[in-house]
């Protein structure tokens, strides 16, 4: 059974906030104890971790201007197994949590890897030490800094850092309300108020159920042509990530919070087609059709070779989910957790 790689001592910190602070202030856990950001004289903001500066804070310009270029996420979701990233180009993927396995491999030099789970940290950190190079731009939350820190301070201090701020619960303030929120002028809510995106991500991020959302805000504040999502997958969270095996998964909460992951989407996705950025899905198993995002088969490798077998009644599963050969030509829509063995 997945389990959480909190360390119990981080679960005592986080419930006796809540319990002393109160809601409005229980996120200084993230930050609690030791890790303070700080203003620096050039502007910036330093890092600094019980008393000793770690490392620096950059902007949304550590990130290369990508307008007129396609940009993709990656998640570490099931489907990385059949999705060919061979074509990804150089500082053009954001490669969340574990896909970070693909460093050097199949995505030999990312635009930026994004964690904004510390339970990631605190089980592969050693992972996150050998694959992420000096001068790699990190995108990181409050958490995943102090807990980075906790686990070797000096690591950070050749990493291009940008942080994760959480819109909704500040580094350093109390949490907002909707009426503070809706008078940001670089912050978009739908009509209830629940979900949101931040056209500023310097200024914040809103935080979703899952770094996918997150990493959306800051790929969309470059303004490329297009982003396209490979293992964003959701709907089958529960299957190990391509990198894990069946009873070796650590915990996930995507699926619980699937509709409030893709109202996330939702939204950023009428956002996306108001500034003419181009949202295209690549597994074909993702719950991103039901935020309008359209599958886009060109990266599915399972295709090609079954397109190779003989016709007849082939059928495979990927993650309990089934394919099905198709014989339409792709001129029929299909439900949303079958896979078309001859693609779309």
């Amino acid at each position: 059974m997945p389990r959480s790689d909190r360390p119990f001592a981080r679960s005592l910190i986080k419930l006796g906030t809540r319990l002393l602070l109160g809601g409005a202030r229980a996120h200084v856990q993230d930050w609690f104890p030791g890790l303070r950001l700080a203003p620096t004289q050039s502007g910036g903001k330093a890092i600094f971790y019980r008393g000793r500066r770690v490392g620096t804070l950059e902007s949304l310009s550590a990130l290369v201007d990508a307008s007129g270029r396609s940009l993709r996420i990656v998640g570490s979701g099931p489907s990385v197994v059949h999705t060919d990233l061979s074509g990804t180009e150089p500082a053009s993927a954001i490669l969340l949590n574990g896909a970070i396995h693909l460093i050097g491999e199949r995505i030999p030099k990312p635009l930026a890897v994004a964690v904004e789970d510390e339970r990631f940290v605190w089980r592969h950190f050693d992972l996150m030490h050998s694959k992420i190079d000096a001068g790699q731009v990190c995108l990181f939350s409050v958490a995943v800094l102090r807990a980075l820190c906790e686990k070797d301070p000096d690591w950070l201090e050749n990493k291009r850092i940008v942080l994760i701020d959480d819109i909704r619960k500040p580094y350093g303030l109390s949490r907002r309300s909707l009426e503070q929120l809706r008078v940001l002028d670089f912050v978009r809510t739908d009509a209830t108020g629940t979900f949101g995106f931040s056209l500023d991500p310097d200024r914040g991020v809103f935080q979703g159920g899952s770094v996918a959302v997150s990493a959306l805000q800051f790929a969309m504040a470059l303004r490329p042509a297009g982003i396209g999502f490979a293992g964003i997958d959701i709907r089958n969270a529960t299957a190990p990530r391509f990198y894990e095996t069946a009873g070796q998964t650590a915990y996930s909460g995507i699926a619980e919070a699937e509709s409030r992951i893709l109202g996330h989407f939702t939204l950023a996705k009428a956002i996306a087609d108001e500034r003419g950025i181009r949202l295209r899905n690549f597994s074909p198993v993702s719950a991103l059709a039901q935020a309008g995002i359209a599958y886009d088969a060109r990266l599915w490798r399972g295709n090609e070779r079954r397109r190779r077998k003989p016709s007849g009644m082939n059928t495979g599963r990927l993650s309990g989910v089934t394919v099905f050969p198709r014989a339409c030509g792709g001129r029929r829509e299909c439900a949303p957790s079958s896979i078309c063995a001859s693609g779309p």
